[in-house]
């Protein structure tokens, strides 16, 4: 299992930048700490041959600390938007690397666009969707090295118990696509 060993201040990051914003809200002057964080996409796999979803299982540091768990959570696929290309482009390529499918861009659609982490950083992220299937797989996935992601094929008939399964950590955004999945998808 998983430990922290040290914490440390970042003194010269790579990913965000801690900053503290001064400002007036009803005549009140007030300081508040954030950081300024890429914004990203995610994209909601439906796997039709499998019938289920392809999530990815990741170690996350700040949850090992935050939470005391053992540091994994299950998360939709996803990416920061740190390069030169569309939205959905990246969405691929993140499929391609994390889960190990080539899907065609046109297969992925827009869901919507959300605000993260409201409260330390405001970061948009792009939901996506996608319907795959097994002849689409052109390798095993786990993402770059220090990403430790694990292919999680999650059954479709599990996903709304999996939802208020506390013993899984998981992000807000797998939840909203799978009630968006339910309530236009598969009703």
């Amino acid at each position: 299992m998983a430990k922290i060993t040290k914490i440390s201040k970042l003194l010269e990051p790579n990913f965000i930048k801690p900053i503290a914003i001064t400002y007036e809200h009803e005549g009140v002057t007030k300081l508040w700490e954030a950081v300024i964080s890429h914004d990203a996409v995610s994209i909601l796999l439906y796997n039709a041959t499998r019938d289920s979803f392809v999530l990815v299982k990741q170690f996350r540091p700040p949850v090992l600390n935050a939470n005391k768990t053992d540091g994994y959570t299950y998360e939709l696929c996803a990416g920061i938007i740190d390069k030169e290309l569309s939205d959905k482009e990246i969405a691929r390529e993140e499929v391609l690397e994390e889960c190990g499918y080539d899907i065609p861009l046109e297969s992925i659609t827009k869901i919507t666009s959300y605000y993260t982490s409201v409260g330390i950083s405001g970061a948009l992220q792009t939901l996506y969707y996608a319907e795959i299937d097994d002849r689409m797989i052109v390798n095993e996935g786990g993402g770059l090295e220090e990403e430790n992601i694990e292919v999680i094929y999650l059954p479709l008939k599990e996903a709304k118990a999996f939802i208020f399964d506390e013993s899984f950590q998981k992000t807000p955004g797998l939840i909203m696509a799978f009630y968006w999945f339910f309530d236009t998808k598969k009703k």
